[in-house]
């Protein structure tokens, strides 16, 4: 976090929406295709099938509760970090995404482990019992899923951060990273 994003401050409009709208807009679509994908794999999965997919149902709107987290943590430092920079005050910003990173990482934490402790119920409070299969899936599915929370937390927090740092290539390239994964 250094001065080299100046040229924020005076590169033409134009030009900066260039540079900050085409890599965050191939890194949403990479994030969609990567939703719609995971659906297919599923549904042409003999040993899923139908109960595989309601497990991702069931379970995604868990993970868009993770996401809200990490994205209320991202762009609110984002923020910050902006501001900061702008009056060239990089330890101000510095610090920022120090707290970020650790309201992240205990945010995660925290939410992972509530994940853990009351998966059956949230399981139930979100359609996964309506059949033997389906919770067998969706059990199984969460499971996985909450043992990647942090990570995945951190990834969506970390990316608006480092957009504010003045690298938005950097940013798109770890959401292509981790969709490759």
């Amino acid at each position: 976090m250094e001065s080299s994003n100046q040229f924020l401050g005076t590169e033409r409009i134009g030009k900066l929406m260039q540079k900050y709208a085409i890599p965050c807009i191939i890194s949403l679509l990479v994030g969609a295709l990567y939703n719609i994908v995971d659906q297919i794999f599923i549904a042409n999965a003999s040993y899923l099938g139908s109960y595989g997919n309601a497990a991702n149902t069931v379970v995604f709107p868990l993970t868009v509760v993770a996401l809200a987290i990490a994205v209320m943590i991202g762009d609110g430092c984002c923020a910050f970090v902006s501001i900061s920079l702008g009056q060239n005050e990089v330890p101000k910003a510095k610090r920022s995404v120090g707290n970020a990173v650790v309201m992240c990482l205990v945010s995660s934490i925290v939410l992972a482990a509530l994940y853990l402790i009351f998966a059956d119920t949230i399981l139930a409070m979100f359609g996964g019992t309506v059949n033997t299969e389906t919770y067998h899936h969706s059990q199984e599915y969460f499971f996985y899923i909450t043992l990647g929370v942090p990570f995945y937390m951190f990834g969506q927090a970390m990316n608006p951060i480092i957009r504010a740092d003045g690298n938005p290539r950097f940013a798109m390239v770890s959401t292509l990273a981790g969709a490759a994964l």
